[in-house]
């Protein structure tokens, strides 16, 4: 029973920051229909600039409550400098041309990323572990677990419920689902398509950056980083559905518990079991778990 406990416990907290990361893809595919490989860039860069926060935070003594608060203002900085230069300066240009193309320049722009964050922040490993501690011990039967990491679940499903009631309950979210279905049908009725492009990208962005943020206190920051993240990231959209919210959710807590048995059961299978989930979702539902029937077009 512990050992079960403790496999559920470590996948949710994997999935936690896993579907903030995969939510920003997934939503920047649903809105622009680009697979942004420069996605994992976005969450090493808001990792890289977390940590630079936080510790001008600690060398001016500020209470440390503020590590939290340098986080989210962390990812917000990202957001607010490389979403205007990305989308308006690079993608702009190749939108309606072949989806190949789109990879090959996302792709471009995240060995760009990489050396810019190496060029910014050097070789070296950051480590942030302030707000690590921030939250104590949590006793759970007989097992001992860091506060931080359910802190961070609540804070994945608040992102979650916030994206949500974002897109499904508000005037804006409206217009963005509009450009979803039909982006030439919501040109055609006045919707200004190029800034809901803006907006959906900046947000795909501080989702991104935000999950690097917060992990931030559990990972060693160092060059590489960004790699990993968004294979697994992408495999939790293959799964749950491209451009589906609920699909990201599911497909997180898949990969979670999917790599925290083999961790615990089969510590060798740990590198490749998300991908042998992944080949069984595929191949009983080619377009993954949540998504949508589109109309055939004739």
């Amino acid at each position: 029973m512990a050992a079960t406990l403790t496999i559920l416990i470590d996948g949710l907290t994997y999935a936690s920051w896993l579907f903030i990361v995969a939510l920003g893809l997934t939503l920047v595919f649903g809105v622009l229909k680009i697979l942004n490989i420069a996605h994992g860039s976005f969450y090493a860069l808001g990792a890289y600039m977390a940590a630079t926060f936080v510790a001008w935070g600690a060398s001016m003594q500020w209470a440390p409550a503020f590590s939290l608060v340098a986080m989210l203002l962390a990812a917000v900085a990202v957001a607010a400098i490389v979403a205007p230069l990305t989308e308006r300066g690079l993608l702009r240009f190749f939108y309606g041309r072949d989806e190949v193309l789109l990879v090959l320049v996302t792709y471009a722009l995240f060995l760009i990323l990489e050396d810019v964050t190496k060029l910014i922040w050097g070789a070296n490993p950051y480590f942030v572990s302030e707000p690590y501690a921030m939250f104590g011990n949590v006793d759970v039967g007989i097992q001992s677990y860091v506060g931080y990491d359910f802190a961070l679940v609540g804070l994945a499903v608040a992102v979650g419920l916030a994206v949500w009631w974002g897109l499904n309950r508000t005037r804006q979210g409206k217009i963005v689902l509009a450009v979803i279905h039909s982006a030439e049908v919501a040109s055609s009725m006045g919707v200004n398509v190029s800034r809901v492009y803006m907006l959906a990208f900046s947000v795909g962005i501080f989702l991104a950056a935000l999950g690097g943020a917060f992990t931030a206190p559990m990972i060693s920051v160092q060059p590489g980083v960004s790699v990993g993240v968004v294979i697994v990231s992408f495999a939790v959209v293959i799964i749950g559905g491209l451009g589906s919210i609920e699909g990201a959710a599911i497909g997180a807590l898949i990969v979670g518990l999917a790599r925290s048995l083999a961790v615990h059961l089969a510590p060798v299978a740990e590198l490749f079991a998300i991908y042998v989930v992944m080949a069984i979702v595929l191949t009983f539902r080619p377009e993954g778990l949540f998504q949508r029937i589109q109309a055939r077009k004739i």
